[in-house]
């Protein structure tokens, strides 16, 4: 799908508050209310927009641990590669994942309480994923910049 200036105009808005409502984001981008409903219509339906979220804290939750997590895997064959994704979408302290080039299949960021609860996930869940191999992880000492928002450059925004 093809995104024109009052597309992006309407990600750059929705980006900022996902919570604004029809009005207000038709009264922002110059549209009537229909046309921008049909066109957010159209925006979730190509999977341009995938969804609306609040952004919640890992460590507002208890969670302020976050560990980079690399993965090697037995082989990159399409059953190993199911199988081992299929298991740890399961894992409720998985934050993302992701098949990777390189020395590592994935790399996983996860949220833990502390050590001890990293070494508990390191035990019940990553060590017990099909076809794992190696297992490498760092900790973050400090979060930089975690964006969810693209820089989207419109003149209408």
């Amino acid at each position: 799908m093809a995104l024109d200036k009052i597309d992006l105009a309407i990600l750059s808005a929705l980006q900022k508050d996902g919570r604004m409502s029809n009005a207000a984001l038709a009264e922002k981008v110059g549209l009537s209310q229909s046309a921008c409903s049909r066109r957010l219509d159209m925006l979730e339906k190509s999977g341009t927009i995938r969804g609306y979220h609040a952004q919640i804290s890992a460590a507002g939750l208890g969670h302020p641990m976050t560990a980079i997590v690399h993965i090697s895997l037995s082989g990159q064959f399409e059953k190993t590669l199911s199988e081992f994704e299929a298991a740890i979408k399961r894992c409720p302290n998985v934050l993302s994942c992701h098949l990777m080039t390189g020395e590592y299949d994935y790399i996983l960021r996860i949220a833990a309480r502390d050590l001890a609860d990293y070494e508990r996930i390191h035990k019940e869940w990553l060590t017990a994923m099909p076809h794992v191999i190696k297992i490498n992880t760092s900790f973050a000492m400090r979060e930089i910049i975690d964006r969810t928002a693209f820089g989207l450059k419109t003149e209408l925004a």
